[in-house]
This record gives C-alpha cells, structure tokens and sequence, in this order.
C-alpha cells in the first residue's frame, strides 16, 4: 500500500506525512486507535472493494461516521482502510504543508479534511494526474503513487508536487483514516451499517462536501435514492 507507513516532515505542526513501507496490518478499528504507522496488506491481492465507496446508513449510529461517505483505499484479508471524504476540518492546508497549497486550491474549498478517527497526526493525500488513466496504470507502486480511482491516487506529500512524476491538478490533504480489522468491515455491511455503491472522480474531490451523502444515494437506484431524503435526525419530519 502506497501510503502505509508515516514519515515525519519539516514543520509539520504535531501531522505526520504517509509514506511506504511493507509492515503488515496490525489490528484496526474504524474508531479504536491503532497502534504503530497506518497499515497496510500484507501482499494479498483482494481489491474488490479498493476504490468503491461506503455510505452510512442513516441510523448508523456513531456520531464520528454519521453520513459519512468513505473511499476505501485497501481492503484485503486482513481488514480495510478508508478515508471519510466529506468532513472538511477548516484547517488551511498551508499551515501544515505549505507546499501542497496551490494543489489544494484546486480542489476546492482548499483546506484539511478529517480522514477518519484513526491517527489523526497522520496526513494521506489523494491527487488528480493531469496523464490519462491508461497512461496511469504502470504507475502502480513507483514513486509512491497509488491509482485509486479514475485519474486519482494517493500520492507521497514529502515529494513536493512539481517533483511528481507526471503533473498534477488538485489534491486532497486527509488527517486520518478510518480502519476495520479482519471481518469487521463486512460484518457490519451485513448488519447495515454501510452501502456499497461506486465513486466517481468528482466524488473524491467534490467541492461541496456537505452535500455528498445525498447525492451519492440520490444517483442510486430504488431504496437506496430514496434514502437521500432522509432527515438529519429521525425526529426530523
């Protein structure tokens, strides 16, 4: 996993950058802290969820995942690892990696997003490549870039973005993740705490982020897009 082990950074206000490394996963909660840097696969090839998005149910019931929507950026025998996608924290991104600005500025509103409850001095960063996705898809490992979906993968942010191997047009900063350990994640699709639905390139980068839970279930179809109408709060008529 391209963003697995965390590396320290030059001033980076208590965040840590996401790097490589080969270490397993060690046991994770989607709200419990882990221990050590952000896991990763031990080399099992079970992507079927890599890339796909899950959204709170509504009666979820935990206020850190309540409508949220995660990208999941592993998912393999030994559990999974997303990033809550639309929980922007108000933090500017120049005040904890200045030379990311103008990326994140391109994506706008521009500043750190919440990731997830997990190690949250830890800083994942998803860009957008200028290349094609086919151009991209040799890509997988070298210089620390991920493709995760369409033109978009996590990317090293201690490589400042003209040093990228192929230019850049936007990126995301996310101050934790959110991680489930063996089973965890699929017993609770089973429970329905979570829909499985597919992303889109927009999705990871939208631009208003309070808005993604209801349309991502508006565009599905039966049950499911009729839950975007769903109030905040049951007592909500």
């Amino acid at each position: 996993m391209a963003f697995a082990n965390a590396k320290a950074f030059e001033a980076p206000k208590h965040h840590r950058v996401v790097g490589q490394s080969t270490d397993p996963l060690p046991g994770a909660g989607h709200d419990l802290e882990v221990p050590g840097d952000v896991p990763q696969g031990n080399g099992v090839d079970s992507r079927g969820l890599t890339g796909r998005l899950l959204v709170a149910s509504p009666e979820l019931g935990d206020p850190n995942f309540e409508r949220a929507v995660i990208l999941l950026l592993d998912h393999g025998a030994e559990g999974a690892l997303g990033i809550v996608l639309n929980r922007p924290t108000g933090l500017p991104v120049d005040e904890i990696l200045e030379p990311w600005h103008d990326q994140a500025s391109l994506a706008p509103p521009g500043v750190v997003f919440s990731g997830g409850p997990v190690s949250r001095e830890a800083v994942i960063g998803l860009a957008r490549s200028l290349q094609a996705k086919a151009d991209l898809a040799h890509m997988d490992g070298v210089s620390r870039w991920r493709p995760v979906l369409d033109r978009l993968g996590t990317v090293d942010l201690s490589v400042p973005p003209a040093d990228q191997p192929f230019p850049l047009a936007g990126a995301r900063l996310f101050s934790g993740y959110a991680g489930w350990t063996t089973g965890q994640l699929e017993e609770e699709v089973s429970e329905g705490a979570w829909y499985i639905v597919d992303g889109t390139g927009d999705d990871l980068l939208c631009a208003e982020p309070d808005r993604l839970w209801h349309d991502v279930l508006r565009r599905q179809r039966g049950k499911l897009a009729m839950l975007a109408a769903y109030p905040p709060h049951p007592s909500v008529n």
